[in-house]
């Protein structure tokens, strides 16, 4: 995930994304002035959090499945700041 971020995209942001997958397991992500980290389990300051099972999951990190298709489809949640989500994509690009 690292490997596709895109620090431009993140100056000046301090957010938390929180990732529910197969409602078990939780990862943190959180970019904060051009850096991410991402660490396991559930933070309760997440701003949005996406809620997913792992194969969907899966696509979207490497791209085989859209976001935006997948959330229309009722394969992917997200409870929070809508919007922020979909920073996801400039911060991640493809």
């Amino acid at each position: 995930m690292k490997a596709k971020f895109n620090p431009a995209a993140a100056a000046g942001l301090d957010v938390v994304f929180g990732f529910r997958i197969d409602e078990s397991q939780h990862f943190s992500l959180i970019v904060r002035d051009g850096t991410c980290e991402l660490v396991e389990g559930e933070n309760p300051d997440a701003n949005v959090t996406l809620v997913t099972d792992g194969e969907t999951m899966k696509g979207i990190v490497s791209g085989e499945t859209d976001g935006m298709q997948a959330f229309m489809g009722g394969k992917l949640r997200v409870e929070g700041d809508m919007m922020l989500s979909m920073k996801l994509s400039e911060l991640f690009p493809a």
